[in-house]
């Protein structure tokens, strides 16, 4: 069922930073697995991330991800420690990898405000039974029960976990508390945000470490004006631990968005003040959030004094930056928007043209050029790299070849090149699906392989480049290629051709492939076989406004090569007249445009109209018939036809007249308009510089409409 979290800034927090944890993790594992183990840091890493995600799941009380993470955390601490050599290094990396599964699939239903209520048993169980055979095999009875005393001083049992407040302390034999007693400064960086939340976590983690934990202000949790306070006069941190130095003080230099660290040991009488009974009524100031005026525990000043005999945080003492929400984005990209459409009424109104003022065509120039330099800034900060994607693609090759006993080498380039966040959430799915299929159908056997003279491994290249304002994302394998004539035969048998098999040519046959329904697999896998899968490729680019090609060679492999825009918020167009109606064209669509002769125009047997040009014919669309224009030119002479392109289909649209180039800013047509069928061939609509509504075509539904 959905649910509504109480704090909503913490849960968000949690899952943006469990996210990039477990996606850090995946690819430590899979790079481990490719170089044949763990190195030591290597398992360092891996116990931090487990340990990480452990603390944060417990503290937003997600239960059942503490547990998984809990017993990794288990298994990486024995490893750690006892370095266990003749490990079998893929059987722990299946069981990560099952258990970063799970935690995702958690994860996904928090972000849909589900409860995650997996079942996370059968994990523990997998992993407890892992690592008690790691216990029989390489440890005796002994070391085992010295690594249990030391490691709990790492681990509190569930039933004992508490908030992170002060907990009774420890006694030596004299009565005096036992262990040290520490005072930690941290001081953000100023592009930090959300500190007291920050701070909250970090405390709570110490918990676990630390018999006694005080820290100011005491009330993050509660006031968020804390987070303020915190960014003007750092976060204090007062506690007594049985740690040794180095090992607390290696807990603190792993944090990020640290700009300044004080870490030193105090006396233990400086926690007296915190350990003395306060009456209710008048809780001490250092307890509560204090009023500028009054005197602070710790001024910037003498923290940046105190903190110059330590080296920075090596956390992120060099980071300047900052995760910003999505939709602050796409709202500043609505309003950069809007601000380029008044600037260009502005500067485009008639009545402006009789201005003789220097001065304010001077200004108009200057507010064109900031305007520009905005929209391209906004642009930028929208822009991110397909890395995250492509390296992805390692966990869906390493599983597919060990469930098919097949060897694959994936090779990314490119993967620095960046497009607009919006269009990223529809490409990942689409890649997905085409690594599977080249691997499932495209990579031959081993013995196949090696009996055609072929590498044992097969491979595929993943490659994305930037091509004028367009991206080309390169799929390509050295498998077995695609067969016309099996393809040919699966269309017949299925119904799925629109045209004589003679006029197609290679591409359209090998673009059958991605039809729904489309299957050459005689059974069905766990992969393929199912006639799905393939068609989101076209479905998700398509909704970006990209294009899909498919070229393939028997014996020498498949190559699928993806076109979208850079973005899909701002698009260069030409602007066109209908009657009354105004269209825009995307520029990179148009071949050309011209008004054709008489003797040029024709009809087919079919009785669709034609247009002779340099010696080829190429089907007329006429806009006034297709969206119902009344009062438009209908004399084709006296028009104007533009000839677009779109996925190797070329048609001739007929319009009354050009308008002229302009950028425009794309606005998402409304739902009820998307389900009128007439609208057809329509990505969205746009607001001209008189005031006046164009509508976007959308060239790829034209020309399959009237191809068809």
């Amino acid at each position: 069922m959905t649910r509504n979290f109480e704090n909503e800034p913490m849960v968000e927090v949690y899952i943006f930073e469990t996210i990039q944890n477990l996606e850090q993790l995946e690819q430590v594992i899979i790079c481990s697995e490719k170089n044949g183990g763990f190195t030591p840091d290597d398992v360092s890493e891996i116990f931090r991330f487990m340990h990480t995600i452990k603390g944060s799941s417990a503290m937003m009380l997600f239960d059942n991800i503490e547990k998984v993470a809990h017993a990794m955390e288990d298994v990486f601490y024995y490893i750690r420690e006892q370095k266990p050599s003749g490990l079998d290094f893929s059987a722990v990396s299946d069981l990560v990898l099952s258990c970063v599964d799970f935690i995702k699939a958690e994860i996904e239903k928090i972000t849909n405000r589900y409860d995650a209520d997996g079942d996370p048993a059968f994990l523990i169980e997998s992993l407890k039974v892992f690592l008690d055979e790691l216990r029989q095999i390489f440890g005796e009875e002994d070391s085992q029960n010295r690594s249990q005393q030391k490691k709990q001083q790492y681990y509190i049992p569930q039933e004992k976990k508490t908030e992170p407040t002060a907990a009774s302390p420890n006694q030596d034999s004299d009565g005096k508390a036992a262990g040290s007693c520490y005072q930690v400064i941290i001081q953000y960086e100023d592009d930090c945000t959300m500190e007291n939340i920050r701070a909250y976590t970090l405390v709570f983690g110490l918990a676990e470490l630390a018999e006694e934990v005080y820290y100011l202000p005491a009330d993050i949790a509660e006031n968020p004006d804390t987070a303020a306070y915190i960014r003007e006069n750092g976060f204090e941190i007062y506690f007594r631990t049985e740690l040794g130095y180095e090992e607390i003080k290696s807990h603190f230099e792993n944090i990020i968005y640290v700009e300044q660290l004080l870490f030193r040991e105090i006396e233990d009488e400086r926690l007296d003040l915190f350990r003395q009974p306060q009456e209710p009524t008048a809780p001490p100031e250092s307890f509560v959030l204090p009023e500028p005026e009054l005197a602070k525990p710790i001024s910037p000043t003498n923290l940046s004094a105190a903190s110059e005999e330590l080296p920075k945080s090596s956390g992120g003492a060099t980071q300047k930056m900052i995760s910003v929400n999505v939709d602050k984005l796409d709202n500043m990209m609505n309003l950069v928007g809007e601000l380029m459409i008044t600037e260009s009424m502005v500067t485009q109104c008639p009545e402006v043209e009789i201005i003789q003022s220097e001065n304010f065509h001077k200004a108009a120039i200057e507010l064109h050029k900031i305007t520009v330099e905005l929209q391209d800034m906004v642009m930028s900060i929208r822009m991110v790299p397909l890395s995250t994607t492509f390296v992805k693609m390692n966990r869906i090759v390493r599983d597919m070849c060990k469930k098919l006993s097949r060897e694959v080498v994936l090779d990314l380039f490119g993967e620095e090149t960046e497009v607009d966040k919006n269009i990223i959430e529809h490409i990942s799915d689409p890649l997905m699906h085409i690594i599977r299929n080249a691997i499932d159908h495209g990579i031959e056997s081993e013995q196949e392989r090696l009996a055609k003279g072929k590498e044992k491994a097969g491979r595929i290249i993943l490659e994305a480049k930037n091509v004028g304002s367009d991206v080309l994302i390169v799929i390509k394998d050295d498998g077995r290629g695609l067969d016309k004539e099996r393809i040919l035969q699966k269309a017949r048998e299925n119904d799925l051709l629109t045209k004589p098999e003679a006029e197609m040519s290679d591409r359209e046959i090998f673009k059958l492939i991605l039809l729904p329904g489309f299957s050459t697999k005689e059974s069905i896998t766990e992969f393929s076989g199912r006639g799905v899968g393939m068609d989101v490729v076209t479905k998700n680019l398509e909704e970006v406004g990209g294009t899909v090609l498919v070229d393939s060679e028997i014996d020498r492999g498949t190559t699928i090569t993806l076109k979208i825009p850079l973005t899909l918020a701002i698009v260069e167009g030409m602007n066109i007249r209908v009657g009354k109606s105004r269209y825009t064209i995307p520029i990179t669509t148009i071949s050309e445009s011209f008004r054709p002769n008489q003797k040029d125009c024709m009809m087919d047997p079919d009785n669709n109209e034609m247009v002779m040009v340099r010696g080829q014919c190429f089907p007329i669309l006429r806009l006034h018939k297709h969206y119902q224009i009344k009062n438009a030119e209908t004399d084709l002479t006296k028009g104007i036809l533009i000839m677009v392109e779109q996925d190797e289909k070329v048609i001739c649209v007929f319009a009354d007249e050009l308008l002229g180039q302009q950028q425009v800013v794309v606005k998402a047509l409304p739902n009820y308009v998307n389900t009128m069928k007439k609208v057809l061939g329509l990505a969205g609509c746009t607001l001209l510089p008189d005031g006046s509504i164009s509508l976007i075509m959308d060239i790829s539904g034209l020309t399959g409409l009237r191809v068809q």
